[in-house]
């Protein structure tokens, strides 16, 4: 967990700079999504990480792929399936958020600003896109789609992301992130935990984070 904690952080410095899914919910009416969103309330979600996490904020411009440890130029194998994993497509404005470290993982709770002023889930990606693989110099990650939860008025998607990095010496590390996005017409919030699944410490499970998405979209809604 150390090597995974020191690997991750770099993401975050420069963040400061085969199940079957279940279909996601229906798309929302346009009632719902146009619920009012204040970012700042992304602040709040310290609240909610287990007692004893290391605090930090995250900003900029930030998607799961670059929290996954891939960074920047990324390929995506097939390509059209990146936009699953980064819903601003490489250019998600004015994201803000919160990270936590401790024992159970690393886990995110982020929102960004649609670039186009809205954003919603392509769902013929949904049903092409079930398993998919994104690289890059150092990185390599095998996505699969997973049941996400369900939020009143959101789309939601849930992705088990299995990563392998190479670091100094020629070593590699592996280690897991479970994301889980929200789709929030004018913004798209997400929560990911990153655990190592070979750490001696008790992992927090994907279900945490999946449910920390849902106080996320509740607390943005605030």
């Amino acid at each position: 967990m150390r090597l995974l904690a020191a690997a991750v952080g770099v993401v975050i410095l420069l963040l400061g700079s085969c199940a079957q899914p279940r279909q996601p919910a229906q798309a929302p009416s346009r009632t719902a999504s146009a619920r009012h969103i204040d970012p700042g309330n992304i602040r709040r979600m310290r609240r909610d990480l287990p007692p004893g996490y290391e605090v930090t904020a995250v900003s900029g411009q930030a998607a799961p792929p670059a929290i996954w440890g891939l960074g920047g130029n990324t390929a995506s194998t097939p390509a059209r399936c990146a936009a699953l994993a980064d819903p601003g497509g490489g250019h998600g404005q004015s994201a803000q958020g919160i990270s936590g470290s401790g024992a159970g993982g690393i886990l995110y709770a982020v929102v960004a600003a649609a670039p186009s002023g809205s954003v919603s889930l392509d769902q013929s990606l949904v049903a092409q896109c079930r398993t998919w693989t994104m690289t890059s110099r150092r990185a390599t990650a095998r996505v699969h789609l997973v049941d996400a939860p369900r939020i009143d008025g959101a789309v939601t998607l849930g992705m088990a992301t299995d990563i392998t990095t190479s670091v100094e010496g020629g070593n590699e590390i592996g280690y897991r992130a479970n994301t889980f996005t929200a789709y929030l017409g004018d913004y798209y919030a997400f929560t990911t935990l990153i655990s190592d699944p070979g750490s001696p410490q008790s992992p927090l499970g994907p279900q945490f984070a999946a449910d920390l998405l849902v106080k996320t979209a509740s607390t943005l809604r605030a």
